[in-house]
Formats: structure tokens, C-alpha cells, sequence
């Protein structure tokens, strides 16, 4: 079953044109996505650390993984994980968070070359590349296509130099990475610029205002992937400040009117 699910999600990024990921944030959100007809979901870890009570970077491998396997265990799709840094500096805490992705029926999931660290946000390139190395070593050696994303945060830390990110992604690629990501590139000159650098697929991140674009301009500049990140958590949360808003400050219930009534939430929903 993981073999095969590995086996459609790899066959996405091939085409044609770009295809949508879109990031559920519980079993419910992901059972409603399927139900929309997408063909592959993926975690945000944003919006895991929402669910949570707390702010993204704040949740635990071992949490993080729970979530997955909760999404994973909901429909029959594919899941792709937000797994930030790889919980852990070192190539090989990256690695031992690909095996264990693994376990837990993930497909693919993403490594990313932020430190967490504000002082010093990014790895050096060499050291950032040692760790998509090891990541990419040990989904090489699991019994199916494990897809590695590798992330380069510059424009989400503080360090907006595409040359820079363009020079991660091609180390990146380099050592082994299947798909390549620039989260909050500025512009559509910058995502061609990316993905013409590079001859792996790369993911689009939609979800920041002002920076983000249509399916048709993202497709029409190279991107094969596209993932929403926290962007329909925020969208589902705003829906739940606006009614109760209404409710705290109005006493009234309009918000009912606009609402998915019981049946039609359950119409998603495991019989």
C-alpha cells in the first residue's frame, strides 16, 4: 500500500503541467480535501503547531509524527510531511527523521536548512548540504520511492539573496534531493529564475499575500508542485474568529447562514 501510494505521488511530479497539494491540518480537514478530489496532501508544521496551542518550530519530532500518521491513516492519498530542520542539527538526526517518517506511512517530506537559531538563521551551505546528503541516504535505502524535498529558507529568514538560494538548490539537488522549494520568493522572475537553475521538480509555497500567484503563472514559469502550507488553517481559523466575533460582540448568528450544515460536513466524513 505505501509502495503504491509512493509509486502515484512520484508519477504527480512528472506532469503534466502542475499539480496542487494542499495542507490539511487533522483527519477531518483531510478527509474533506480528498473528498474535493486533490491527489496528494501534505502537513504543515504551522498548522500542527497550531492545532497544538502553540507557534510553528515549537513541536516535537515525536508529536510531529503523530499528526502525519493521523493525516496518513484518514483517506487514501498519499502524504507528503513538513518535517522542518529534521529535528535535530546534526546529517544524522535528519536522516533518523526520514526513517522514521517512513514508519508512519509518509511518502515524502521536506528538510529545510533553517537553524531556528535568530542569531544565526540559516546552516553554512556545506553543512546544510551534509544534512540533504544523509536525509537523502536513508530514503534511498527504504523499500519504496520515499520523495526528499529540500528547502531553502532564505526569504523566510532574513536573507533575501536569490543567488544564495539559487546555489543551495543546486547543492541540494546535488546531494540528492527528488523536489526543490524557496518558500516567499518575491515575484514570478524569481520562481522562473529558481526552477530554470535546477532540473528537478520544484515546489511552489502559496499562502503569503502579495506572493502568491495563480496555478496558470506558476505552471508557465516551471513549477511543478504547488502547497498551500498554513494558508487553509488561517483560512479556517478566520471563519471561527469571524463567527464567534460575531456572536461575542453582536448576539447574533449569521454566521450560521454562510455555514456547512451537519450533513454536509458529514458528506466527507468516514461512514
Amino acid at each position: 500500500m505505501t509502495s503504491d501510494k509512493a509509486a502515484r505521488f512520484r508519477a504527480l511530479h512528472r506532469g503534466p503541467g502542475a499539480f496542487l497539494i494542499p495542507n490539511p491540518w487533522d483527519a477531518g480537514s483531510a478527509r474533506a480535501l480528498a473528498g474535493l478530489g486533490f491527489q496528494a496532501l501534505a502537513t504543515s508544521s504551522g498548522a500542527c503547531a497550531g492545532t497544538l496551542g502553540r507557534r510553528d518550530g515549537k513541536v516535537t519530532r515525536e508529536e510531529a509524527l503523530a499528526h502525519a500518521r493521523a493525516i496518513v491513516m484518514a483517506t487514501d492519498l498519499p502524504v507528503s510531511a513538513d518535517l522542518e530542520k529534521g529535528f535535530g542539527d546534526a546529517p544524522a538526526a535528519a536522516a533518523e527523521t526520514i526513517r522514521l517518517a517512513a514508519g508512519v506511512g509518509l511518502v515524502g517530506g521536506s528538510i529545510e536548512d533553517a537553524t531556528g537559531d535568530k542569531d544565526q538563521p540559516l546552516y553554512d551551505l556545506e553543512h546544510a548540504t551534509e544534512r540533504v546528503a544523509a536525509a537523502a541516504r536513508a530514503a534511498r535505502a527504504l523499500p519504496f520511492a520515499f520523495t526528499l524535498t529540500a528547502r531553502a529558507e532564505n526569504f523566510l529568514r532574513g536573507r533575501p539573496d536569490l543567488q544564495d538560494t539559487i546555489r543551495r538548490l543546486q547543492a541540494f539537488e546535488k546531494a540528492g534531493a527528488d523536489v526543490l522549494m524557496a518558500p516567499g520568493l518575491p515575484d514570478l522572475a524569481a520562481v522562473r529564475a529558481v526552477c530554470a537553475a535546477l532540473s528537478k521538480p520544484v515546489n511552489f509555497m502559496a499562502g503569503i499575500k502579495g506572493r502568491s500567484f495563480s496555478v496558470a503563472e506558476l505552471q508557465a514559469a516551471g513549477v511543478r508542485r504547488i502547497s498551500l502550507a498554513t494558508s487553509l488553517y488561517r483560512a479556517a481559523m478566520s471563519g471561527l474568529l469571524e463567527a464567534a466575533r460575531e456572536v461575542s460582540e453582536k448576539g447574533s448568528f449569521g454566521y450560521l447562514e454562510r455555514s456547512l450544515t451537519t450533513p454536509e460536513l458529514n458528506a466527507f466524513m468516514e461512514n
